[in-house]
């Protein structure tokens, strides 16, 4: 088989953005992406939930969105149907929890992101939604704030994952890339840089030899390389702590849950007017819980569901789960009492679908992009790969190639050393979901 220029593990929308990229800035490179699964994009990509959004209080992560969105639409408009829908996000607050995001939000406005207000009678007209809640009991139980306005972000909506997971890859396999599925990776594989002789000495490389990562252990076999890149999303950590690369990552579950649009006030809803071209609601977010801090929200899918989410902390387990599973009580008693008390709508209403994936976090909520010994990581998205993955995807190009910057689309020019570990030069992300 001989030796590959680059290894790419994960055939996610991370990995074959990076893989796409590298083949475009060194069309000589021999790469080979392999992937545990029968097809691409079928780990967490899948299991996401499609959304982008340039709204982030930091420079970088309005950047990296802003570039890999503008590439989308880009593909979207000329290339092929993406099915881009800009419906907008929409959060709901209290006046107290306003206060405190205000100063933030005028720092977002100063760097140009666009934003509206609607007072609560704006929203009691265009969403039928119950603003005064908190003297209830149950609301009062369950920590439930009022709705006194709403904060809507116009440059912001949802996509086909599976579509640009597809467009990557035929574009990086039209390239002379190699994809390999149902490869499962053992262990990395490390050698010394300078061997002892013709012949591996038992234990080597020792501590005082100077070692790179040659490649990947697989289910399949060794498969060497001059670079081995991981972009295995919640996968990472595992590996990386095996060769003792600290990212500082940490995988939690998350759930979506699917309610049909079967009732005439559900329907309504959904076809909300006013807020975009679209025609329908934003993906809105209810006022988070006060002893917690969660948001739930929900957002319209495909016409005909509401897809409804929650971003629960403590004391959801930071660990990775091979075939992570909705917990459906987190539904019925979670989910559904607090939603039917802003919106009536969903009364009577069950989950007719629901799946768990994985999001992978790091301390200041950015993405990591290193190298070392040979061996790229790019991940830690937090939640927002989908929508930075173009971006990341050149800036690991870049780092493969040695240049000290990548060129994101547009022409915007990005130091690939501010998403490094040692040399890190980010500010923690604020606008949190």
């Amino acid at each position: 088989m001989g030796e590959y220029d680059a290894i790419i593990v994960g055939a996610g929308v991370l990995g074959l953005s990076t893989a796409f990229h590298i083949s475009y800035v060194c069309p000589k490179a021999k790469i080979l992406v392999i992937e545990q699964n029968p097809r691409v994009g079928q780990g967490n990509s899948a299991k996401s939930a499609s959304m982008f959004r340039t709204f982030f209080s930091t420079e970088v992560g309005q950047t990296l969105a802003r570039s890999s969105i503008d590439f989308y639409e880009h593909v979207h408009e000329k290339i092929v149907d993406l099915k881009m829908k800009w419906t907008g996000y929409l959060w709901l607050f209290c006046e107290e929890d306003f206060k405190d995001f205000r100063s933030t939000l005028n720092e977002m406005e100063r760097k140009g992101l666009e934003y509206m207000i609607y007072d609560k009678d704006e929203l009691e007209k265009k969403l039928d939604i119950k603003t005064r809640i908190s003297d209830e009991e149950e609301a009062k139980f369950m920590g439930l704030s009022d709705v006194d306005l709403g904060v809507f972000a116009p440059k912001a909506g949802a996509m086909d994952v599976d579509a640009l997971v597809k467009f990557y890859e035929s574009r990086f396999t039209q390239r002379k890339g190699k994809i390999r599925f149902n490869l499962k990776v053992k262990n990395i594989i490390i050698e010394p840089c300078e061997p002892l002789g013709t012949t591996r000495f038992s234990g080597e490389p020792f501590f005082w030899q100077e070692a790179r990562v040659a490649g990947v252990n697989t289910t399949q076999g060794v498969i060497k390389a001059k670079k081995t890149i991981i972009a295995a999303g919640a996968w990472a950590p595992s590996l990386l702590d095996q060769v003792g690369v600290t990212a500082h990552l940490k995988p939690r579950k998350r759930q979506i849950f699917s309610v049909t649009t079967e009732s005439r006030r559900l329907r309504e809803l959904y076809w909300t007017r006013g807020f975009n071209q679209e025609g329908c609601v934003p993906l809105t977010f209810l006022p988070r819980i006060s002893r917690t801090s969660t948001r739930i929200s929900f957002s319209p899918h495909d016409g005909n569901a509401f897809w409804l989410f929650f971003s629960d902390k403590f004391p959801r387990a930071f660990k990775h789960e091979e075939n992570p599973q909705p917990e459906n009580y987190n539904y019925t008693y979670g989910l559904y009492p607090i939603l039917t008390k802003y919106f009536p709508q969903f009364n009577e209403c069950k989950a007719s679908l629901s799946w768990a994936g994985e999001c992978v976090y790091t301390p200041d909520l950015q993405p990591i992009a290193l190298e070392q010994n040979d061996l790229i990581f790019v991940g830690g998205t937090s939640g927002n790969g989908i929508m930075k993955a173009d971006s990341l995807g050149r800036i690991v190009a870049a780092l493969f190639a040695g240049d000290e910057h990548a060129t994101l689309y547009g022409d915007k020019k990005f130091r690939v050393s501010d998403l490094s570990i040692e040399k890190r030069n980010v500010e923690p992300e604020r606008v949190k979901i």
